[in-house]
């Protein structure tokens, strides 16, 4: 069932990267709020961001790096048509009565730094996420698929809280962004662990089902590149 190259069409790709493109954005609406276990700290996208580099994993362990890299491309954009008309509707002056423009400046309005901080973080983890998953898929010949799942997270998550605590976050104390970003980057690992008898039933769901077992032996690793699985 392995599979190289090809530009089979397939049932239920673009499926989950429409459930992708959801999760993110709701993501990105529930992110403002931060809540405290304790000495961790935690944003209520915690409770779902996790799931997009779980949605990272099987787009690269059953269709290629090609399509996480289209999955990437196309929650990237969105995420940044919805900043950009939330930062319009904030500007857009309020009727008379309507009474709830701070409550809704709070939810859409943005920082251009947060916003900066968040598209690059997600992109660049993502792509780290992908590529570990692809490359170590190689170097195992597919097998032992737990080592692909918890070390592609080790890595992504490691790019991807890194980048955002530091760029939101500059300028204040090193021990402020220290517990930001070890409480985000445990929990997220933590998650991906958890989860990986789930992403086991779903990625051997979608082989069977779609035909397909995709090695990235001979794929053009650029983000940039155009071709799913060039």
């Amino acid at each position: 069932m392995e599979q190289e190259h090809g530009a089979k069409q397939y049932r239920y790709l673009d499926v989950l990267i429409n459930i992708f493109v959801v999760v993110l954005i709701v993501s990105n609406l529930i992110a403002p709020k931060f809540v405290a276990f304790g000495w961790f700290r935690f944003s209520a996208a915690q409770l779902l961001f996790p799931i997009t580099y779980i949605f990272g994993d099987v787009f690269t362990e059953v269709y290629g790096y090609g399509a996480s890299r289209k999955a990437i491309w196309t929650g990237f954009l969105a995420s940044a048509i919805m900043t950009a008309f939330g930062m319009f509707a904030v500007w857009l002056p309020p009727a008379p009565e309507f009474k709830d423009q701070q409550a809704y400046q709070i939810i859409f309005g943005v920082v251009p730094r947060n916003v900066a901080a968040s598209l690059l973080a997600y992109w660049a983890g993502e792509f780290a996420n992908s590529l570990t998953v692809a490359k170590m898929k190689v170097w195992t010949n597919g097998r032992y698929l737990w080592t692909r799942t918890v070390g592609s997270t080790v890595v992504g998550q490691a790019v991807d809280t890194t980048t955002v605590i530091v760029v939101i976050f500059w300028g204040q104390s090193l021990g402020v962004m220290f517990r930001l970003i070890v409480s985000g980057y445990l929990f997220k690992v933590a998650y991906e662990v958890l989860a990986t008898p789930l992403t086991y039933l779903v990625v051997n769901f979608l082989k069977r089902r779609e035909g397909v077992n995709y090695f990235d032996r001979s794929t053009n690793f650029n983000p940039f590149a155009l071709r799913e699985n060039a």
